[in-house]
């Protein structure tokens, strides 16, 4: 089987040290193998784009060295797409209309796990709603390259949104369908992802789409203890020096480091760093706090 990856950032700001741990990893596990890396933007959620952060990550991405192969595919060209799924999950009676507001959804205890009251009873076609996929009462599990065995019990995860009540399309929904799409076999993405995979697993079962391999990879915190995130002011690394950027993100995910760094291009680094991948090198662990 060949291997194709991915790279998938949302524009909704500049490309920061977590993004570029992603960002590096999926491809040097991507080259190692001989394998495709793919870019994608995540742009499903207009409110939510800063002008000028497509742009702005294009350029990071090249000037980090980071080449893509292909064409950068746009979600939000896409929504076709993602329509004709719904309407084959509806059809298939494994989606349905869903009106619950999220005051509703509070007094009933049933944000974070739907209780199932609008499949029971169906709200009508002209009201307000939401489309939600059934999560089957079954156990999921997968194996992560870096975290090992993963599973989920059915009573920790409800039936979740893949249309939203604001007429746009969730993530869950659009990021099944276009690695299924862009044939993409491995997917090394953020831990912050980790419990949205088992949501995932289960749309792959509800379109008979192919499950890939994935690997994540311990987040960066700051000093506070937070995520890097565009949300907690994460600084921008476009301006910021190439190769002292990537030795740090190398570093962080303990992978080995060629003798004289600060003599090499970014090209030759990249090379040196893709014959000397090791997956099994980066720790195990969700989180990592970030030295300075």
């Amino acid at each position: 089987m060949s291997y194709t990856g991915r790279f998938a950032p949302s524009p909704t700001g500049p490309l920061h040290f977590g993004s570029l741990l992603a960002a590096l990893a999926s491809y040097l596990d991507a080259k190692q193998q001989q394998g495709r890396w793919l870019l994608r933007i995540e742009n499903l959620d207009p409110p939510r784009e800063m002008p000028g952060a497509t742009d702005s990550i294009l350029r990071t991405l090249d000037k980090f060295g980071l080449h893509w192969d292909g064409e950068v595919i746009q979600q939000s060209q896409r929504n076709d797409y993602y329509n004709s799924l719904v309407c084959q999950l509806q059809t298939d009676k494994l989606a349905y209309r869903c009106s619950c507001s999220r005051s509703q959804l509070k007094q009933r205890h049933a944000l974070h796990c739907y209780d199932g009251r609008c499949w029971q009873h169906p709200p009508p076609s002209d009201q307000p709603h939401a489309i939600r996929a059934r999560f089957m009462r079954k156990t999921l599990r997968f194996s992560d390259r870096i975290l090992g065995e993963q599973s989920l019990q059915p009573e920790h995860q409800g039936d979740f949104i893949i249309f939203r009540r604001d007429q746009l399309f969730a993530y869950q929904l659009a990021v099944v369908a276009d690695d299924a799409a862009q044939g993409v076999t491995h997917v090394v993405r953020g831990a912050d992802l980790l419990q949205e995979t088992f949501a995932q697993l289960q749309l792959q079962q509800h379109l008979s789409l192919p499950t890939p391999s994935y690997a994540h990879l311990p987040l960066a915190l700051n000093p506070a203890g937070q995520k890097l995130s565009k949300q907690n002011l994460a600084p921008a690394i476009e301006s910021r020096p190439v190769i002292p950027t990537l030795l740090k993100a190398l570093r962080f995910l303990q992978q080995p480091l060629p003798p004289e760094p600060f003599s090499l291009t970014v090209e030759s680094l990249l090379q040196w760093a893709v014959r000397h991948w090791s997956v099994e090198q980066i720790p195990g662990t969700p989180a990592i706090h970030l030295e300075d």
